[in-house]
């Protein structure tokens, strides 16, 4: 064999690795993209901007059955209320499980209580001066949980405005990162 033949053939072979080296790079790119777009269809990275949750930033967990003391985070219900104080498309709001089905939910006054445990005081107006709705009392349903945060301007399901939080509004369930 000559020195020519010797030197194509090394050509070609150091060829054929960076095309197979090329062909690993892509199967792990396109693995890797694969991977964060399916954790994007599961996760949410959400920046709090409001008071009555204390942590600013969470990540959210979608198609996650909410506990009792979870962080839940839900589409509000639409209404003229939401719409004055929060815009035509309100973000999804955040707050804290206090109540699950079962669990029975009572008003003393201005005091709520599920199960007996103070969890709210409800306040007759909105900072804006409007009429705020005391929120049901009884058991809550299968599929609804009871929310709320212990800020005292907090817009819960201590109002009929926001009411319990059901299956079909969850976004999802959070965990506090900062």
């Amino acid at each position: 064999m000559t020195a020519m033949a010797s030197e194509v053939r090394e050509r070609g072979s150091a060829a054929t690795r960076r095309l197979w080296v090329l062909l690993a790079i892509f199967v792990a790119g396109s693995m890797a993209l694969s991977a964060i777009a399916d954790w994007r269809v599961h996760h949410l990275f959400l920046i709090n901007a409001t008071q009555s949750l204390p942590n600013w930033a969470f990540l959210i967990r979608r198609g996650v059955a909410p506990a009792r003391g979870d962080y839940i985070f839900f589409d509000p219900p639409r209404s003229p209320l939401l719409r004055r104080h929060f815009g035509d498309r309100p973000q999804m709001f955040g707050k804290i499980v206090y109540g699950m089905p079962g669990d029975v939910v009572t008003h003393d006054g201005p005091i709520v209580r599920v199960d007996g445990r103070d969890v709210a005081r409800m306040k007759e107006r909105t900072r804006l001066g409007e009429r705020l709705s005391p929120g049901k009392t009884g058991v809550i349903p299968g599929g609804c949980y009871y929310v709320g945060t212990a800020h005292k301007d907090g817009f819960d399901s201590r109002y009929a405005e926001i009411g319990l939080v059901c299956q079909r509004q969850i976004i999802g369930v959070g965990t506090p990162v900062l």
